[in-house]
C-alpha cells in the first residue's frame, strides 16, 4: 500500500538553529534541547518549547538544576515526561558520565530531576547513540560513540525499579548515528556508521520477551528500500490500521572533515510496513523540509510526525521545524 504524506512548515527561529539536538513530543508539543550551532560546542541548555500547531509563539524557558550543556544526546517519552540519557560536553568534548543517571524532564512545570539508578550495572557515557520507550515504564539505550571507538550495546532501564538491565547486543558492525523504534512490543534498528561506511539493508528487530534479534534484509538501492544512511531517524506510525516504520533524511557520505563538514545530506521519507514487510517510497506534494542529517524528530500522533533542526549539505545549521501529514 503506498502512503502519501504533506509537510507544514510551523516556524523558524534562530534560537532553533542547531545540529545534533534531542527533539521529543510531549502532546501537541515539541520540547528541544541541546545541539551545537558551531562545531562540537555546546550551544546551551535551554528548553524550547514549540506549539506544532504554531498557535503560540516558542517558549524558550531557563531551567535549573538541569543537565549541562551537550551535544548527541537521545531522549524518550513517557507519560508526559521527556527521559534523555548522555550526550558529549564539557570543556574537552567527551561524553557525560553520569554513572547511569537519567535526566527527566516536565513540560507541565518546566522542572528538570535526575534520577539515579539503583547499585549494578549502567551503560557508559556515550554521544550518537539512540532511545526509544515502550511507553509506559521502560525506555531503551542503544549503540553510539563512548571515550573511543563504538558500541552496539542494548540497555534498558526500568523507571519504575530505577535498574538498568543490559540486553543482548545488537548484529554487528558496532555503530554510532544509528536509529530505534519500539512498535507493537518489539524494538527495531536500522542505519548507522561504523567508522567506515553508512549502513543500510539490514533491518534490525529485537524481542525483548526472547532477549534476541533478528534481521530483515531489502535491497537499499533507492527503488526496493531507502538506500544506506547515517544521523537519520525511525519512527512508529499507524496509518490506515496498519502499523509502519518511517525512515527519512540521513547523511549518505560522511565528510571528510569529520565533525567539522558535512557530507551527501538526504531528503526522502520511506515507509516499512510491518505486517507485509515491504517498504515503499512515501509520495511528497507540495513544499518540503531542505535535505538534512543530525536532526531530530519524533512521533506526534499516529499520523504525524515533527522534524526540527539538523545540518545541511551546505554545512549550515537549519532552524526549521516542520510537521509530515501521512495518508
Amino acid at each position: 500500500m503506498s502512503l502519501s504524506g504533506v509537510w507544514k512548515k510551523i516556524s523558524s527561529d534562530s534560537v532553533l538553529q542547531r545540529s545534533s539536538q534531542v527533539v521529543a513530543a510531549v502532546g501537541r508539543q515539541a520540547v528541544v534541547f541541546g545541539g551545537e550551532l558551531k562545531p562540537r560546542v555546546p550551544r546551551d541548555n535551554q528548553v524550547h518549547l514549540v506549539e506544532v500547531g504554531g498557535e503560540s509563539p516558542i517558549q524558550s524557558l531557563e531551567t535549573t538544576n538541569g543537565p549541562s550543556p551537550r551535544v548527541g544526546s537521545a531522549a524518550a517519552v513517557v507519560s508526559g515526561r521527556v527521559y534523555l540519557f548522555s550526550g558529549r560536553g564539557g570543556e574537552a568534548m567527551a561524553p557525560v558520565e553520569e554513572k547511569g543517571a537519567v535526566w527527566a524532564y516536565s513540560p507541565n512545570d518546566n522542572s528538570w530531576e535526575l534520577i539515579q539508578p539503583v547499585e549494578g550495572p549502567y551503560p557508559a557515557g556515550r554521544s550518537y547513540h539512540c532511545a526509544a520507550s515502550n511507553g509506559q515504564d521502560k525506555i531503551y539505550i542503544h549503540a553510539g560513540c563512548p571515550e573511543a571507538g563504538r558500541l552496539s550495546d542494548l540497555w534498558c532501564f526500568d523507571l519504575t525499579e530505577k535498574k538498568w538491565t543490559q540486553l543482548t547486543s545488537a548484529p554487528d558492525p558496532a555503530r554510532g548515528g544509528t536509529s530505534i523504534a519500539y512498535s507493537n512490543g518489539l524494538i527495531y534498528r536500522m542505519n548507522g556508521f561504523d567508522g567506515k561506511t553508512e549502513q543500510g539493508g539490514q533491518l534490525d528487530v529485537y524481542d525483548p520477551k526472547a532477549d534476541a534479534w533478528k534481521t530483515i534484509s531489502y535491497t537499499p538501492d533507492g527503488t526496493a528500500g531507502p538506500s544506506p544512511r547515517s544521523v537519520s531517524c525511525l519512527l512508529p506510525a499507524v496509518i490506515r490500521n496498519r502499523n509502519y516504520l518511517i525512515t527519512m533524511f540521513g547523511e549518505r557520505d560522511p565528510s571528510s572533515l569529520g565533525h567539522q563538514g558535512a557530507g551527501k545530506m538526504l531528503s526522502d521519507v520511506w515507509a516499512f510496513d510491518i505486517d507485509s514487510q515491504l517498504w515503499k517510497e512515501v509520495a511528497i506534494t507540495g513544499d518540503k523540509p531542505a535535505a538534512r542529517g543530525w536532526f531530530d524528530a519524533d512521533t506526534i500522533s499516529d499520523t504525524q510526525l515533527v522534524v526540527q533542526g539538523g545540518l545541511s549539505e551546505s554545512n549550515e545549521r537549519i532552524s526549521d521545524i516542520w510537521v509530515l501529514d501521512l495518508n
